[in-house]
């Protein structure tokens, strides 16, 4: 089954979720801040979907400002960089789409009709 990590209040998951729908593709919705992603997850799903780590983390959000990460981020080992996203599923990129055929930080539509096909 397809895993869509969302955040309800968030505009650009509404939109992805309603395209989802629409694709009739099967998911499962996972609300990000509450069952925010384990560093584990987060590690595996950077490595297997072949993309930058800092692709992962959420540039927009208010909390990744007042911590100061832009600068603390790139200085930390992978291993310390998962782990601290893993303390807040808000400083995680949203929406994720996790399939059998890949996973994509971010609502775009091409790539997840591909990782649907």
């Amino acid at each position: 089954m397809n895993l869509f990590l969302c955040y309800d209040k968030c505009s650009t998951c509404k939109k992805a979720r309603t395209w989802l729908e629409q694709q009739g593709a099967a998911f499962q919705p996972r609300p990000i801040k509450e069952q925010n992603p384990t560093a584990a997850e987060l590690a595996d799903w950077a490595a297997r979907s072949g993309l930058p780590r800092n692709k992962f983390v959420n540039t927009s959000g208010q909390l990744y400002r007042q911590m100061g990460l832009k600068d603390k981020l790139p200085q930390l080992s992978d291993e310390e960089f998962f782990a601290l996203l893993a303390t807040d599923g808000m400083l995680v990129k949203r929406p994720i789409l996790i399939t059998e055929k890949g996973i994509c930080p971010g609502f775009k539509p091409e790539i997840w009709q591909t990782l649907l096909d």
